[in-house]
């Protein structure tokens, strides 16, 4: 049965992707096929993907099949690109196949790149964060010239279950993963010394723990929900002479707000130089 949609690496991520596909019934799980890298990942993925659902190893002969989807998904480490792309070369050039889509989600790998690794496809930036593996992510989009309206759109379904969407000039992607792709471990880093400074002084570490997690909840969701500035949020805890001004006293002594612009500015400028 030919595949309406491959997947070339199935890590986390791309998991999060075509789960939600399969459970809309958007795609048929027997009209996806999955590409990994080497036969000892088969047998792990079996246990968490549908049984329906076609996996096969890169060397496999049927791995060819993928290149015949009209959507693919490129999924794979950025240091691997070389060999798919070889593999891709040598399949189709001999395929009837009109300019399919390729969605790559690697993360420095331009669209020039991609057109000049992949000439015989339309190419797709795709720029997804961790969050999209709880279904509440965001997802950068760039497009080159000839994707058309309705290749557009189909590509946009597929990320809109798992994420908010963006269509974005590629020029801002690299700053959007700074902050989106990026952005979840500061937050961790945050959330962990948060913890560790409510053990030092006096809570239980499993509470610690719940009390920081339900605070960076509660407070995303307020931001967003009341559609607050930060300093509003901000002014609206801090009141005169008590003990959330003194500790953003200390924490701006100690340059945290600037550490943390600085973080995005820096992972911005590190995206552009894996270009």
């Amino acid at each position: 049965m030919p595949c309406s949609l491959g997947v070339i690496g199935l890590g986390r991520m791309a998991q999060a992707i075509i789960e939600p596909l399969l459970e809309r019934k958007d795609y048929l799980p027997e009209n996806i096929l999955g590409v990994v890298g080497h036969e000892s990942s088969l047998e792990k993925l079996s246990s968490c993907l549908p049984k329906a659902l076609r996996v096969v190893a890169a060397n496999d002969h049927e791995a060819e099949e993928v290149w015949k989807a009209p959507i693919q998904i490129l999924a794979v480490k950025p240091q691997q690109l070389a060999l798919v792309q070889k593999k891709a070369q040598q399949v189709q050039t001999s395929l009837s196949v009109s300019k399919p889509l390729l969605v790559s989600l690697l993360a420095g790998v331009t669209l020039s790149h991609l057109k000049v690794a992949f000439p015989h496809h339309r190419c797709i930036r795709v720029v997804p964060n961790a969050a999209s593996l709880v279904s509440d992510g965001l997802t950068g989009l760039a497009w080159s010239k000839d994707v058309s309206n309705p290749q557009r759109l189909a590509v946009k379904e597929i990320f809109q279950p798992i994420s908010k969407v963006f269509e974005l000039p590629e020029e801002q992607l690299d700053s959007f993963l700074a902050l989106t792709s990026s952005g979840p471990a500061y937050i961790a880093l945050i959330a962990e010394g948060l913890a560790d400074g409510a053990v030092a002084s006096g809570l239980p570490r499993a509470l610690a723990y719940e009390l920081t997690h339900r605070t960076l909840a509660g407070s995303a969701k307020l931001l967003k929900d009341k559609e607050l500035h930060p300093g509003q949020l901000k002014d609206m805890v801090a009141s005169p002479g008590g003990t959330t001004i003194a500790a953003l006293r200390h924490l701006e002594k100690a340059g945290v707000r600037s550490a943390l612009m600085e973080a995005v500015v820096v992972a911005a400028e590190r995206s552009r130089e894996m270009a």
